[in-house]
Protein backbone atom coordinates (compact mmCIF):
# COMPACT_ATOMS: atom_id res chain seq x y z
CA UNK A 1 0.00 0.00 0.00
CA UNK A 2 2.46 2.61 0.71
CA UNK A 3 4.53 1.42 -2.64
CA UNK A 4 1.31 1.82 -4.67
CA UNK A 5 0.84 5.38 -3.18
CA UNK A 6 4.58 6.59 -3.34
CA UNK A 7 5.81 5.74 -6.28
CA UNK A 8 3.33 7.55 -8.71
CA UNK A 9 0.21 7.83 -10.45
CA UNK A 10 0.31 4.79 -12.31
CA UNK A 11 0.98 2.34 -9.47
CA UNK A 12 -1.92 4.03 -7.41
CA UNK A 13 -4.65 2.94 -10.44
CA UNK A 14 -3.36 -0.14 -10.57
CA UNK A 15 -3.10 -0.50 -6.80
CA UNK A 16 -6.83 0.95 -6.48
CA UNK A 17 -8.32 -0.90 -9.58
CA UNK A 18 -7.47 -3.85 -8.53
CA UNK A 19 -8.81 -3.33 -4.48
CA UNK A 20 -12.52 -2.52 -5.92
CA UNK A 21 -12.22 -5.03 -8.30
CA UNK A 22 -11.96 -7.67 -5.53
CA UNK A 23 -13.82 -6.03 -2.93
CA UNK A 24 -16.59 -5.73 -4.87
CA UNK A 25 -16.56 -9.27 -5.70
CA UNK A 26 -16.54 -10.33 -2.51
CA UNK A 27 -19.36 -8.29 -1.80
CA UNK A 28 -21.33 -9.86 -4.56
CA UNK A 29 -20.42 -13.81 -3.36
CA UNK A 30 -21.21 -12.83 0.40
CA UNK A 31 -24.37 -11.66 -1.08
CA UNK A 32 -25.85 -13.01 -4.08
CA UNK A 33 -23.76 -16.70 -3.96
CA UNK A 34 -23.14 -17.67 -7.50
CA UNK A 35 -26.65 -16.42 -8.36
CA UNK A 36 -26.45 -14.12 -11.59
CA UNK A 37 -22.74 -14.73 -11.96
CA UNK A 38 -22.55 -12.48 -15.44
CA UNK A 39 -24.37 -9.62 -13.71
CA UNK A 40 -21.94 -9.39 -10.85
CA UNK A 41 -19.13 -9.82 -13.37
CA UNK A 42 -20.48 -6.88 -15.47
CA UNK A 43 -20.78 -4.79 -11.92
CA UNK A 44 -17.42 -5.13 -10.85
CA UNK A 45 -16.48 -3.73 -14.57
CA UNK A 46 -18.93 -1.43 -14.41
CA UNK A 47 -17.08 -0.53 -10.30
CA UNK A 48 -13.98 -0.56 -11.55
CA UNK A 49 -14.58 1.67 -14.98
CA UNK A 50 -16.03 4.08 -12.44
CA UNK A 51 -13.10 4.49 -10.94
CA UNK A 52 -10.51 4.95 -13.63
CA UNK A 53 -13.30 7.73 -15.07
CA UNK A 54 -13.21 9.34 -11.95
CA UNK A 55 -9.27 9.65 -12.19
CA UNK A 56 -9.72 10.79 -15.27
CA UNK A 57 -11.75 13.41 -14.49
CA UNK A 58 -9.93 14.73 -11.50
CA UNK A 59 -6.63 14.73 -13.26
CA UNK A 60 -8.11 17.31 -15.67
CA UNK A 61 -8.50 14.85 -18.74
CA UNK A 62 -12.43 13.70 -18.25
CA UNK A 63 -15.55 16.60 -18.32
CA UNK A 64 -18.19 16.20 -15.72
CA UNK A 65 -20.89 15.87 -18.60
CA UNK A 66 -18.96 13.06 -19.73
CA UNK A 67 -18.39 11.40 -16.68
CA UNK A 68 -21.98 11.99 -15.80
CA UNK A 69 -23.48 10.09 -18.68
CA UNK A 70 -20.99 7.14 -18.80
CA UNK A 71 -21.46 6.30 -15.31
CA UNK A 72 -25.00 6.58 -15.98
CA UNK A 73 -25.08 5.01 -19.11
CA UNK A 74 -23.03 1.82 -17.36
CA UNK A 75 -25.75 1.72 -14.69
CA UNK A 76 -28.38 1.44 -16.92
CA UNK A 77 -26.94 -1.14 -19.33
CA UNK A 78 -26.49 -2.93 -15.88
CA UNK A 79 -30.25 -2.82 -15.84
CA UNK A 80 -31.29 -3.37 -19.17
CA UNK A 81 -28.59 -7.01 -19.22
CA UNK A 82 -30.60 -7.80 -16.07
CA UNK A 83 -33.96 -7.86 -17.96
CA UNK A 84 -32.14 -10.36 -20.97
CA UNK A 85 -31.70 -12.60 -17.96
CA UNK A 86 -33.37 -15.80 -18.71
CA UNK A 87 -33.78 -16.41 -14.98
CA UNK A 88 -35.65 -13.95 -13.05
CA UNK A 89 -36.58 -16.27 -9.96
CA UNK A 90 -34.19 -14.72 -7.76
CA UNK A 91 -34.72 -11.16 -8.93
CA UNK A 92 -34.37 -9.38 -5.99
CA UNK A 93 -31.12 -10.22 -5.24
CA UNK A 94 -29.31 -7.94 -8.17
CA UNK A 95 -30.60 -4.94 -5.95
CA UNK A 96 -27.10 -6.24 -4.35
CA UNK A 97 -25.46 -4.93 -7.00
CA UNK A 98 -26.26 -1.33 -6.82
CA UNK A 99 -25.47 -2.01 -3.31
CA UNK A 100 -22.05 -2.73 -3.92
CA UNK A 101 -21.48 0.04 -6.17
CA UNK A 102 -22.67 2.47 -3.78
CA UNK A 103 -21.18 0.27 -0.74
CA UNK A 104 -17.90 0.02 -2.48
CA UNK A 105 -17.14 1.78 -6.09
CA UNK A 106 -18.44 4.81 -4.68
CA UNK A 107 -16.00 5.43 -1.53
CA UNK A 108 -13.03 3.68 -3.30
CA UNK A 109 -13.67 6.13 -6.37
CA UNK A 110 -13.71 9.39 -4.25
CA UNK A 111 -10.05 8.02 -3.54
CA UNK A 112 -9.01 9.89 -6.23
CA UNK A 113 -9.76 13.49 -4.75
CA UNK A 114 -7.98 13.08 -2.02
CA UNK A 115 -4.69 12.24 -3.81
CA UNK A 116 -5.69 14.68 -6.49
CA UNK A 117 -6.69 17.34 -4.65
CA UNK A 118 -4.27 19.89 -5.44
CA UNK A 119 -4.37 19.53 -8.68
CA UNK A 120 -1.37 17.11 -9.32
CA UNK A 121 -1.02 13.36 -8.39
CA UNK A 122 0.67 13.05 -4.32
CA UNK A 123 -0.15 9.87 -2.39
CA UNK A 124 0.88 11.70 1.40
CA UNK A 125 -2.70 12.39 2.61
CA UNK A 126 -4.04 9.57 1.34
CA UNK A 127 -0.87 8.14 3.23
CA UNK A 128 -2.00 10.32 6.25
CA UNK A 129 -5.60 8.29 6.25
CA UNK A 130 -4.51 5.48 5.79
CA UNK A 131 -1.84 5.68 9.38
CA UNK A 132 -5.20 7.39 11.10
CA UNK A 133 -7.28 4.25 10.23
CA UNK A 134 -4.37 1.99 10.82
CA UNK A 135 -3.18 3.44 14.72
CA UNK A 136 -7.09 3.20 15.36
CA UNK A 137 -7.31 -0.68 14.69
CA UNK A 138 -3.84 -0.81 16.34
CA UNK A 139 -5.30 1.14 19.19
CA UNK A 140 -8.46 -0.33 19.56
CA UNK A 141 -6.94 -4.00 19.43
CA UNK A 142 -4.69 -3.25 22.45
CA UNK A 143 -6.90 -1.06 24.38
CA UNK A 144 -9.49 -3.67 23.96
CA UNK A 145 -7.41 -6.76 24.82
CA UNK A 146 -5.60 -5.06 28.16
CA UNK A 147 -8.68 -2.79 29.53
CA UNK A 148 -12.27 -4.29 27.46
CA UNK A 149 -11.57 -7.87 28.95
CA UNK A 150 -12.03 -7.65 32.77
CA UNK A 151 -11.06 -4.27 33.33
CA UNK A 152 -14.27 -2.25 31.36
CA UNK A 153 -16.28 -5.19 29.46
CA UNK A 154 -18.77 -3.06 28.43
CA UNK A 155 -19.58 -3.79 24.66
CA UNK A 156 -20.19 -1.79 22.01
CA UNK A 157 -22.87 -3.73 19.68
CA UNK A 158 -22.74 -7.18 21.45
CA UNK A 159 -25.34 -7.87 18.80
CA UNK A 160 -23.37 -7.06 15.86
CA UNK A 161 -19.89 -7.23 17.14
CA UNK A 162 -19.70 -9.13 20.32
CA UNK A 163 -15.79 -8.45 20.56
CA UNK A 164 -15.91 -4.11 20.27
CA UNK A 165 -15.65 -3.19 23.33
CA UNK A 166 -15.87 1.04 24.79
CA UNK A 167 -12.57 0.41 26.32
CA UNK A 168 -11.31 -0.48 22.94
CA UNK A 169 -13.18 2.02 21.14
CA UNK A 170 -11.95 5.12 23.44
CA UNK A 171 -8.29 3.56 22.44
CA UNK A 172 -8.72 3.64 18.96
CA UNK A 173 -10.04 6.95 19.35
CA UNK A 174 -7.02 7.78 21.38
CA UNK A 175 -4.32 6.25 19.29
CA UNK A 176 -5.87 7.64 15.89
CA UNK A 177 -5.78 11.22 17.34
CA UNK A 178 -2.18 10.73 18.28
CA UNK A 179 -1.43 9.49 14.96
CA UNK A 180 -2.85 12.84 13.78
CA UNK A 181 -0.63 14.83 15.87
CA UNK A 182 2.43 13.44 14.83
CA UNK A 183 1.17 13.78 11.09
CA UNK A 184 1.38 17.67 12.02
CA UNK A 185 4.65 17.35 13.83
CA UNK A 186 6.38 15.65 11.32
CA UNK A 187 5.22 17.87 8.34
CA UNK A 188 3.42 15.20 6.62
CA UNK A 189 0.10 17.02 6.60
CA UNK A 190 -0.10 20.91 6.26
CA UNK A 191 -3.10 21.60 8.41
CA UNK A 192 -3.03 23.16 11.38
CA UNK A 193 -2.72 21.15 14.67
CA UNK A 194 -6.30 21.36 15.78
CA UNK A 195 -7.61 20.11 12.14
CA UNK A 196 -5.20 17.14 12.29
CA UNK A 197 -6.73 16.07 15.80
CA UNK A 198 -10.32 16.53 14.34
CA UNK A 199 -9.57 14.79 11.36
CA UNK A 200 -8.35 11.71 13.39
CA UNK A 201 -11.31 11.70 15.43
CA UNK A 202 -13.98 11.87 12.61
CA UNK A 203 -12.27 9.04 10.85
CA UNK A 204 -11.80 7.03 13.75
CA UNK A 205 -15.76 7.13 14.57
CA UNK A 206 -16.41 7.02 10.69
CA UNK A 207 -14.26 3.82 9.93
CA UNK A 208 -16.40 1.99 13.41
CA UNK A 209 -19.58 2.60 12.25
CA UNK A 210 -17.90 1.38 8.97
CA UNK A 211 -16.41 -2.13 10.55
CA UNK A 212 -19.66 -2.54 11.98
CA UNK A 213 -21.59 -2.04 9.07
CA UNK A 214 -19.95 -4.78 7.22
CA UNK A 215 -20.76 -6.91 10.15
CA UNK A 216 -24.05 -6.38 9.68
CA UNK A 217 -23.23 -7.57 6.07
CA UNK A 218 -22.00 -10.93 7.35
CA UNK A 219 -23.84 -11.68 9.95
CA UNK A 220 -27.00 -11.18 7.52
CA UNK A 221 -25.36 -13.73 5.27
CA UNK A 222 -24.28 -16.08 8.29
CA UNK A 223 -20.05 -15.62 7.61
CA UNK A 224 -17.13 -14.91 9.21
CA UNK A 225 -15.12 -13.40 6.81
CA UNK A 226 -15.67 -11.95 3.39
CA UNK A 227 -13.15 -13.53 1.52
CA UNK A 228 -9.49 -15.49 1.98
CA UNK A 229 -7.22 -13.30 -0.08
CA UNK A 230 -4.91 -12.79 2.89
CA UNK A 231 -4.57 -15.70 4.94
CA UNK A 232 -5.59 -15.38 8.63
CA UNK A 233 -7.36 -12.17 8.21
CA UNK A 234 -10.06 -12.56 5.40
CA UNK A 235 -10.94 -10.72 2.50
CA UNK A 236 -10.01 -7.04 1.26
CA UNK A 237 -13.59 -5.95 2.22
CA UNK A 238 -12.08 -7.08 6.05
CA UNK A 239 -9.54 -5.12 6.01
CA UNK A 240 -11.22 -2.21 4.04
CA UNK A 241 -13.92 -2.02 5.88
CA UNK A 242 -13.53 1.11 8.14
CA UNK A 243 -11.86 3.15 5.46
CA UNK A 244 -14.96 2.45 2.89
CA UNK A 245 -16.86 5.05 5.81
CA UNK A 246 -13.48 6.64 6.88
CA UNK A 247 -12.25 8.29 3.56
CA UNK A 248 -15.32 10.18 2.22
CA UNK A 249 -15.90 11.22 6.26
CA UNK A 250 -12.32 12.87 5.98
CA UNK A 251 -12.54 14.16 3.01
CA UNK A 252 -16.02 16.15 3.75
CA UNK A 253 -14.04 17.62 6.52
CA UNK A 254 -11.33 19.00 4.09
CA UNK A 255 -13.80 20.11 1.72
CA UNK A 256 -15.99 22.18 4.44
CA UNK A 257 -13.46 23.69 6.42
CA UNK A 258 -11.40 24.86 3.33
CA UNK A 259 -8.09 22.96 4.01
CA UNK A 260 -8.27 21.44 0.62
Amino acid sequence: MIGGLLWGLVPYIILFAFITAVMLYEFYHMTMGEDFRGLQTAAIAVGTVFFLLVNRFVFGTLSLPVLTASSLLMVVGLMAASVLQKEHTHFLKTAYLYAGLVYVALPLALSNEVVGCTGQYSGLLMLSFFTIIWCSDVGAYCFGMVFGQKIWPAKMCPAISPKKSWAGFLGGLLVAMLAGAVLYWTGLVAFPIWHCLALAAIMNVAGVLGDLFESLWKRAVGIKDSGKIIPGHGGLLDRFDSSLFAFPAGMFYLLITGLI
